[in-house]
């Protein structure tokens, strides 16, 4: 493929060319085919309702512009995103899901309000060097910030990435071939494989797993042991319809040069800076918090960056996580199922680190856990792992209180059940399950 063909090559050849090319590709030039059919998406998507991304965009260029490097701009640019968004949630959200404007708007939100915080860091010291990596030495320009905004590998669902990273692809330093387009059309084309192969999955599956079929009689009569194991099958199912669009935009991240993240260990060149999902790992872990660590992987990576990390003045590790969390869901919108799901991720999440505690503090359970029954425990876990990973994605998918109320009526509230019950039983599991000496350590650990 030659450079005249390829964004990259157009990058290369003048970085100021580069600065326009999102606006360039909205006029659909036929090389950039591919391309315009992203924005032919997103334009589908908000339709003449476009000037709401323009007008953030606008406003965030100005903010960084006139109110300079100070907290009072991180603050106003938080809270001007996130309640132009939340506004838009209110007046245009249904109780089904909403595919409109406000869908790349929530991705927008996240990289106009990191972008601010970036601008702080750059006249902060001392960073460590996860800010040193994203921190911005001077304000950029209105078509840097209209070019990161629009960039066609992002803009829909993420993943999200830096002002600083998206410059260096300018620049054309993210490349294995200096002064070359990068060799990215193979790793491109082998995420782009995956996504597709989840895509496919999905597409069979799913009907054959709706949500509505929650909502009707049928499901009502069914056993209960059958309706769990629709809940894990049907979370299954549908999370396929997540990881096949952030492993195909990863895979459009790849292509341009975004997703090369320099030689690793074994000294291959890795092309994972903008990977927002492990697949291997999420689908062979058994643990609730190795899904959470493979799932959407940059957006919570942004969270933590920007919001649990900068709370370390509270001086109280769990409430900055229950900030994060509670951020999360109001992020993702204003339905009660929302803040319900991330309610629950908090409570299975310190469970299953309790439970690791007491496995990994116990002999008795550390041999077990080593031993050949390994195999079995193993198939266990992910039976249960499953379960109740779908337990709080019946409230996320379902959104309102009528809906996820009558499907955790119909299993009695199994999930919190289980969760609070082992909250409160672990404690006295390791009295028995514990030797004395090992607790009086770990207390004064």
């Amino acid at each position: 493929m030659s450079n005249s063909f390829r964004p990259t090559g157009l990058i290369r050849s003048s970085p100021r060319i580069a600065l326009f090319l999102p606006l360039f590709l909205l006029s659909g030039p036929f090389p950039f085919l591919p391309l315009s059919l992203y924005h032919s998406i997103f334009l589908s998507l908000s339709g003449t309702q476009l000037y709401h991304s323009a007008l953030c965009v606008l406003v965030q260029f100005l903010m960084l512009r006139l109110m300079g490097r100070t907290i009072t701009t991180v603050l106003a640019s938080f809270m001007f995103q996130m309640a132009y968004l939340l506004s838009g949630y209110y007046y245009t959200a249904t109780e089904e899901y909403d595919i409109k404007w406000t869908m790349p708007q929530c991705v927008l939100a996240l990289k106009l309000i990191g972008l601010s915080f970036d601008y702080y860091d750059g006249g902060q010291e001392p960073l460590n060097e996860e800010q040193k990596r994203s921190a911005l030495a001077k304000v950029p320009s209105l078509l840097e910030v209209i070019g990161f905004s629009y960039f066609y590998g992002g803009f829909l669902v993420g993943p999200q990435f830096t002002l600083r990273s998206y410059q260096r692809l300018v620049k054309g330093e993210l490349t294995d071939c200096p002064g070359q387009p990068p060799n990215s059309v193979i790793p491109a084309m082998k995420r782009f494989s995956l996504g597709l192969l989840c895509l496919v999955i999905y597409a069979i599956f799913s009907p054959h797993y709706p949500d509505s079929y929650y909502l009707t009689d049928e499901y009502d009569a069914q056993p209960f042991w059958y309706r769990c194991v629709f809940i894990l099958l049907w979370a299954k199912v549908i999370l396929y319809k997540y990881v096949s669009c952030w492993v195909i935009a990863e895979g459009v991240c790849i292509l341009s040069g975004l997703g090369y993240n320099g030689l690793g260990q074994n000294g291959e060149y890795q092309w994972d800076a903008c990977a927002n999902m492990k697949v291997w790992t999420f689908e062979t872990t058994p643990l609730f918090t190795g899904t959470i660590a493979s799932f959407n992987i940059n957006t919570n990576a942004w969270v933590a960056r920007h919001v649990f990390k900068r709370l370390k003045f509270l001086g109280n590790k769990l409430l900055s996580q229950v900030t994060a969390l509670a951020f999360l869901a109001i992020w993702h919108g204003t339905h009660s199922g929302y803040l319900l799901c991330f309610s629950m991720e908090f409570i299975i999440v310190n469970v299953e680190r309790q439970a690791q505690a007491l496995v990994r503090d116990s002999p008795l359970l550390t041999r077990l856990a080593n031993s050949s029954l390994y195999p079995l425990i193993y198939l266990v876990q992910q039976f249960i792992h499953w379960l109740f990973m779908g337990y709080p994605l019946v409230p996320f998918c379902l959104f309102t209180y009528d809906k996820w109320l009558r499907v955790y009526s119909s299993i009695y509230f199994c999930g919190h059940i289980f969760f609070f019950t082992l909250y409160l039983g672990i404690p006295y599991l390791r009295k028995v399950l514990v030797p004395r000496k090992e607790r009086s350590e770990k207390k004064e650990d």
